[in-house]
């Protein structure tokens, strides 16, 4: 796409007099195959919108003129998270042109052009949510037929993936497939079909994001040729290298996931959208960047030597300035050397995390997955409850210390020496050495069996004071010093933290009618974490009961009929765990768009309102699943 010169060619002057009064034009965003893409400002609503017009000349084509149309009114019709949408569309003079929300974002291309691959975590969370997007335009009866790297748009904001530029998408009416003989989309992300002009369906789409997925990951594309004619060629016949030969080390099923992907036969690539949906699910992310894991391990906190020594530089130093100034001063030294100074080193560390491009939302995911992955090492070693021996030493520190301070706090506020017998005083003694030496060790067995420290900085950062430092770090540090916002979240979390940044700028009296959002949204962020979590343990399972089903011989016909029904059961949950969470992410993102309408005029309280109430349900309904799950795994125990 080619931008804007600085001074508007005569096509942008002649576009804007025809638009007086509905649209004030901005800037020239881009160019493409069919159209030319212009920021303007909706004069009525007085918002953003990107304005994609069909030049004059071409729309003169009557066969040109019908398509961009019919991609209008298509694309009009959907209505998804992951699909930029489109709010009018409309004909003046001989312009031809819709308007659509604008992204403030870059394209996927633009996003590998400037800082090469994509993690593959961040890369399978970008592929989902295409792949998300085009299931639903599949089950609309569209395919697409032109996805590649261009048409997906990545918003700062949230780092979101969004498809655009439903452009030459064939309507397919009654599961058929749209009628071939022409062929059209871009040659490096064409499926061999599309290239030799037979027909297409959803499963061309699938194989141009195989595409978009190797280009993202290894920032090549598999098909390159000088002439457009030779990368058709290659397409229809060639193999692609193998991504792991491209990407050392490229996750195992992420590769083959995209491979699949790229299959010559359509039979031979995933059945559906859905279905790589939840192939992909399998490449949740599970490292977090270097920048936060170096925060949760140990910039959060104040460790090491520098500790063990700082308290008696502290004392040296209250003692001395006590010694020439008085005891006020000291005194004042040792209150700022504990509180104001600690607080210092950790809200600097807070503006550097801040200048890597993290925030405060964002060390909480850090923290959990730390803490997870220590759950996981140490539940190998130590278990995944307290054992026999830890229990006893609980007992015996809990008993022990409640006998030995009780006896001696009865002595002391009655008489002493006590009236009874002398060995009293001895056998208070040894329960108190007792019930401290069982305490002691049993938390030393505890804090093999979870990481304490570490929960304890993860409630100090997550909670008031940590987002307290963070907004003082934010003061402190200059907007140019703080780069765009990291892609690297999964979609419920960048949605719920977008949401509170929205929430926390509104009106007291707003914020105050809504205060039950962030717990909504909190709740949210919980629930479509925990079906994440629950569709990658099913999709796991489901692949393992599926391995080598094709070579399998014909055995005991009762044990593959009872296979085949656990296969459909598990099947069935896990269609429903996938619903759930679209319906938590929906309904973040239904929040996050009102909270923008109600900063932008167009929204109510009331309408809010009613969003927190159909979020809540849609929580419950969670809640019912995990509750039915958490019985039936009691039942199987």
């Amino acid at each position: 796409m080619s931008t804007m010169p600085d001074a508007p060619d005569s096509l942008f002057i002649q576009f804007q007099a025809a638009l007086v009064g509905g649209y004030s034009l901005e800037r020239e965003l881009g160019r493409g195959g069919m159209g030319v893409v212009y920021l303007a400002r909706e004069v009525r609503l007085d918002r953003p919108v990107a304005i994609k017009l069909l030049p004059p000349g071409m729309a003169r084509d009557g066969t040109l003129r019908e398509r961009f149309l019919r991609e209008a009114r298509t694309a009009a019709k959907l209505s998804h998270p992951h699909i930029i949408p489109i709010f009018t569309v409309d004909e003046v003079g001989d312009f031809v042109f819709f308007a659509m929300a604008y992204v403030d974002g870059e394209t996927l291309t633009e996003r590998v052009r400037r800082r090469g691959p994509l993690p593959p975590s961040e890369a399978a969370r970008v592929l989902r949510e295409v792949a998300w997007a085009l299931a639903y335009a599949h089950s609309q009866g569209l395919v697409h037929r032109d996805v590649k790297a261009d048409n997906i748009m990545l918003e700062t904001a949230t780092g979101r993936a969004l498809v655009a530029d439903f452009g030459i998408a064939g309507l397919v009416r009654d599961a058929a497939a749209v009628a071939g003989g022409e062929v059209i989309g871009t040659p490096e992300f064409m499926s061999p079909e599309q290239a030799l002009g037979e027909p297409v369906d959803a499963r061309s789409d699938l194989y141009a994001l195989g595409v978009v997925g190797y280009f993202a990951l290894s920032g090549a594309l598999p098909f390159e040729g000088a002439q457009a004619t030779e990368v058709l060629a290659k397409q229809a016949t060639e193999p692609p290298p193998p991504l792991s030969s491209v990407v050392p080390g490229v996750p195992r099923r992420l590769a083959r996931a995209v491979e699949q992907c790229l299959e010559k036969d359509p039979a031979d690539r995933p059945r559906t959208a859905e279905e790589l949906v939840g192939q992909l699910a399998l490449e949740q992310r599970k490292e977090i960047p270097v920048v936060l894991r170096a925060f949760v391990k140990h910039n959060s906190r104040l460790d090491g030597l520098g500790v063990l020594f700082y308290p008696f530089g502290l004392l040296l130093t209250s003692a001395f300035i006590g010694a020439a100034f008085g005891a006020t001063a000291a005194f004042g030294t040792l209150l700022g050397g504990l509180t104001v100074l600690p607080l210092a080193i950790l809200m600097n560390r807070a503006r550097r995390l801040l200048k890597s491009g993290f925030g405060h939302g964002d060390i909480g995911v850090a923290f959990r997955a730390e803490l997870e992955q220590q759950r996981e090492e140490r539940a190998v070693e130590h278990g995944h409850g307290p054992s026999a021996l830890e229990r006893i030493l609980q007992l015996g520190g809990v008993v022990g210390l409640g006998l030995g301070t009780a006896g001696w706090l009865t002595i002391v506020f009655t008489e002493w020496p006590p009236a009874g017998p002398y060995w009293v005083p001895a056998l208070l003694s040894v329960a108190s050495w007792v019930g401290a030496g069982s305490g002691l060790a049993a938390l030393i067995m505890l804090q093999r069996r979870r990481d304490i420290d570490t929960e304890a900085y993860a409630k100090f950062w997550t909670g008031r004071i940590g987002r307290w430092l963070f907004g003082l770090a934010r003061t402190f540090t200059s907007a140019k010093a703080l780069p765009a916002p990291m892609t690297h979240r999964p979609t419920e979390l960048s949605l719920g933290m977008a949401a509170e940044q929205l929430f926390a700028t509104l009106p007291k009296d707003t914020r105050q009618q809504l205060r039950d959002l962030p717990a909504v949204v909190h709740r949210l962020e919980e629930d479509a974490q925990k079906m994440r979590r629950r569709l990658e343990e099913l999709q796991q399972v489901l692949a393992d009961t599926g391995k080598g089903e094709e070579g399998r011989r014909q055995g005991d016909a009762a044990v593959e009929a009872r296979r085949r029904r656990i296969v459909a059961d598990l099947e069935v949950e896990r269609d429903l765990v996938q619903q759930r969470l679209n319906d938590a992410v929906r309904a973040l993102e239904t929040i996050r768009l009102n909270l923008l309408r109600l900063h932008a005029g167009s929204g109510t309280v009331q309408s809010l309102t009613t969003d927190l109430g159909l979020a809540r349900e849609v929580a419950k309904q969670i809640g019912f699943l995990l509750e039915a799950e958490r019985e039936v795994e009691e039942e199987l125990r």
